[in-house]
Parts: C-alpha cells; sequence; structure tokens
C-alpha cells in the first residue's frame, strides 16, 4: 500500500453529483443544501423519522416527494415482538397516508432491494437511515447513511446539509487469485486503512481488479466502506453498471443521462493494493478492522455459519459457499443458517437448486431479512459460542452475548468452514 497526493483543478465523482444536487460547481470541504434524489427507510429506524418529520411539519402534513420515498421492513420481519408489529402498523399506516411506495415484509434486505428494484441511479445522491446505505455507491451513485432525525428533514423539504467530502481512490490492482472474493478485498483495505482512517471521506474504488467486478461483487466492497469511516464507498459507472441497470430500470434514458465521471486533474489522494497474491482473509474479534490473512489464523472450531446480509447474501455469493461445501453435510456441532439478500435473490436460489443442496447439508435456509446479522430475530449466539459470518460487523454483542465471539470472512471461506467445523482456507479444498 502506497499513497500519493494531488491539488489540481478539477473534479471528483464525489463533486460532480454535489455539484448536480446543488446547481452550483462544488468542491471538498463546502458545505452545501443538497437536493436529494431518493430516500429510503427501514423498520428499525423509520418509526422515529416519521415522528420527527410530524413534529416539524404537522400532523397533516405531506412529505415532499412521495415518489423519492422508498419503505421496506428487514430488521424484524416477521415482527418478533408486539414493539416490532406495533411499528410495522405505524409505518404501513404513514405509507398509506403519503402514498409512498411501501414493499412491507416482502422484498428483504434494503440494501439489496433498492439497486434491484431501480431505486437507485448513477450520478444520483440516494439517503437512508441505515449505515450501509453506501451500498448503493457501486453503481455509481453518491449514497449515504443518515439519522432518523435528518430523514425527518428530507421528509419535510427534500433537502440536507452536507459537507462535499474529500476523495481517496482506492486502487485496487492485479487479479485475484480461485476462491479469493472482493470480500477478502475489502477486508483487507479496511485492516490496512484501520476503522477511523477514511473518516468522512468518498472512497472510490478503482483499478483494474476493481473494474472486472461484478455489480454484487462491487455491492459487497461498497457496503463496507462504512467499516473505515467513510462517507460513502463508490465505483465510476461503466458498461458493468449500465448492463445491470438496463432492465431494472423503466426510464432507460435516465441511466445514461445520469453518469458522472471524475476528472484526472481532480484533487484526491489515492492508497494502491495489488492483490494477485491476496490469500483469503479474517476480521478476528471484535473489530471489523483486527484482519488476519487466513494462513495467520490459528485453527478456531466454530459453533455457527452465519450465510447471508446486505454484504454477502446474493446469489453469487450463496452458490460460491454451496460449490465450496460440494454436496457434503455441514460438521456436526455446527449451525449454518442461509438467508439470502431479496425474495428475488432467494427464487434464483430456489430455481437452481441451492436452497434444496443447503437443506440436504444440513442448513437452514430463512426468508430474507437481516436476521443474524443484527442479532435479529433468530440465530443469537450464546456465551462463548463463535460464529464464522459473511455479514458486516463483529462488535460485542453484535450477534448476541456480550461473551459470544465473530468473525467475519468470504462466502467462500463460509462454505469451507461450514462442512470442516473449524475456520478454513477455501483454496485448501
Amino acid at each position: 500500500m502506497d499513497e500519493i497526493g494531488d491539488a489540481m483543478s478539477g473534479q471528483t465523482l464525489s463533486e460532480k453529483i454535489f455539484s448536480r444536487a446543488t446547481k452550483k460547481d462544488v468542491h471538498a470541504g463546502e458545505f452545501v443544501m443538497a437536493g436529494i434524489d431518493c430516500a429510503m427507510i427501514h423498520d428499525i429506524t423509520g418509526p422515529l423519522a416519521v415522528k420527527g418529520f410530524y413534529e416539524i411539519a404537522g400532523r397533516d402534513a405531506r412529505v415532499w416527494d412521495p415518489s423519492k420515498i422508498v419503505m421496506l421492513f428487514d430488521h424484524q420481519v416477521p415482527a418478533d415482538s408486539i414493539k416490532a408489529a406495533e411499528n410495522h402498523i405505524f409505518l404501513r399506516s404513514f405509507a398509506k397516508e403519503q402514498g409512498i411506495l411501501n414493499y412491507d415484509i416482502f422484498s428483504g434486505v434494503c440494501h439489496q432491494v433498492m439497486p434491484e428494484k431501480g431505486h437507485v441511479l448513477p450520478g444520483a445522491l440516494v439517503v437512508g437511515t441505515d449505515s450501509h446505505t453506501c451500498t448503493y455507491g457501486a453503481l455509481g451513485a453518491f449514497a449515504t447513511g443518515i439519522g432518523s432525525t435528518d430523514m425527518s428533514s428530507v421528509f419535510a423539504t427534500g433537502n440536507l446539509w452536507f459537507m462535499v467530502p474529500k476523495t481517496v481512490q482506492l486502487m485496487i490492482e492485479g487479479r485475484l487469485m480461485k476462491h479469493v472474493t472482493s470480500k477478502d478485498v475489502v477486508l483487507r483495505i479496511i485492516g490496512d486503512i484501520g476503522a477511523d482512517g477514511a473518516n468522512y471521506m468518498a472512497c472510490e474504488f478503482r483499478g483494474d481488479a476493481a473494474a472486472r467486478m461484478s455489480v454484487p461483487e462491487r455491492m459487497t466492497v461498497s457496503n463496507m466502506a462504512i467499516e473505515m469511516g467513510a462517507k460513502a464507498g463508490i465505483f465510476e459507472p461503466d458498461e458493468t453498471t449500465i448492463k445491470y441497470l438496463q432492465s431494472r430500470v423503466k426510464d432507460k434514458a435516465a441511466i445514461e443521462a445520469g453518469i458522472v465521471l471524475g476528472d484526472d486533474d481532480a484533487q484526491f489522494s489515492q492508497k494502491h493494493w495489488n492483490v494477485s497474491d491476496l490469500e483469503p482473509q479474517v476480521a478476528m474479534p471484535h473489530n471489523v478492522d483486527n484482519v488476519l490473512p487466513i494462513s495467520e489464523v490459528p485453527k478456531t472450531r466454530i459453533d455457527q455459519v452465519f450465510l447471508g446480509s446486505c454484504t454477502n447474501g446474493r446469489f453469487e455469493d450463496l452458490k460460491l459457499a454451496s460449490d465450496l461445501m460440494k454436496g457434503e453435510p455441514v460438521a456436526k456441532g455446527v449451525r449454518m443458517i442461509v438467508v439470502p439478500a431479496s425474495r428475488e435473490e432467494y427464487m434464483k436460489a430456489l430455481r437452481a437448486g441451492l436452497v434444496e443442496r443447503f437443506m440436504e447439508a444440513g442448513a437452514m435456509v430463512e426468508s430474507a431479512c437481516c436476521g443474524p446479522c443484527m442479532g435479529g430475530s433468530f440465530g443469537l449466539l450464546g456465551p462463548g459460542e463463535r460464529c464464522l459470518s459473511t455479514s458486516n460487523r463483529n462488535f460485542v454483542g453484535r450477534q448476541g452475548s456480550p461473551k459470544a465471539f465473530v468473525y467475519l470472512a468470504s462466502p467462500a471461506t463460509a462454505g469451507a468452514s461450514a462442512i470442516t467445523g473449524y475456520i478454513t482456507d477455501p483454496r485448501e479444498l
């Protein structure tokens, strides 16, 4: 990894997106009031945003533009408590009252549903009341998480204050070895940069290895930009982006119209990685930046494998893990929980026979939701238990007991570990 600085006159990708959103040329460090293209809330953070909107605008007020707001339930679905059920009822009523699109409990995790349903376009400024909203940067949008009270203001006005972030270009060069994935890449980057090494920065993922990544692989990388403190994690839109969106966006012209590219003479910093020799990576408890190459991880028995989440719950992830398992049963004493990221991804897995293969191996396949990722309605860990997870956070108590241990890794590592019963290098299989 190395670093260089540059100070010229052009605009970065993020600066151009903010310039479009503010209708004037802006640069990093400026405070701006920007127009929001799309806003998302879910069942955990949504109720506070709605209550705040009523306090700001009045009980009979209307949101600024119902066509630009998307609601869905994914954290506590189906409702796992009376309070959760009450929140769902409250949000359903608000969506009906305001004419807002509500996917309810039926579509899956917000960060998968938003891109796959065509709510994210290149060049857009997207906010969501969830820190991993940065996932949508995989499509060339500036997407970031905001607080519920900030969302109240967005609902009322359609605008929000920002400081335009500085940009760091994370250059990912080389070619990944077999069974080494984009999850391993982003874990290595976070391990090198640190949990606060990119605070309030726009992380642009570039380089030949980044350009070869599919949209699902890019979503994994952008999803975890927040784990190094970034405001956004973004890929420049290209033919891969356009191809993904063409079957998902009704207004085809809007795809091309939204494409924004950064200038070569813009002001940014760079960090470089060559991933040709990268091995699978594991984030050790209890911090995402506590990353080790798998060859340095001690032989560690596991009690649970969680394959899913907005980070690695897509069809490609499920297939990779299943292929690594090769029809072998889940190891004795290990619970494997598989949660596709959305209904669409679940149906892909179902039609491809993956659900049957996981079930026959002894895994449990659940409906699309956040589930164990955030210690939800199932899959909680008990004291002393260890989980190998494809999700994005391994903080103390994140998936259950504060005395449990969560290790983050790729779907390939998850599949290999599920059948051996300990953290296993997928290349060994």
